[in-house]
């Protein structure tokens, strides 16, 4: 998953070097916090939260082969 975040995540801002994707987990549960540079920020959120939404429904999708919930934040 964390790749997965980190490519999609790499294609859509200009600082690609600034792209951190980390990984905690909690059982079940697990959140990928996803921080890019400030001016980033808007590339990977999009209007009104499309693009955000449209990342964490792919990672949702590939998650759900390991039945596991996974989580993206942006931060």
């Amino acid at each position: 998953m964390k790749e997965l975040v980190e490519v999609i995540a790499k294609a859509l801002v200009d600082k690609p070097d600034e792209v951190v994707v980390t990984v905690k987990e909690d059982g079940r549960n697990i959140i990928i916090e996803l921080h890019v540079a400030p001016d980033d920020m808007g590339k990977v959120i999009g209007k009104q939260g499309r693009i955000a939404k449209a990342i964490r429904s792919v990672v949702k999708a590939a998650s759900s082969k390991e039945n596991k919930r996974v989580d993206v934040e942006i931060i």
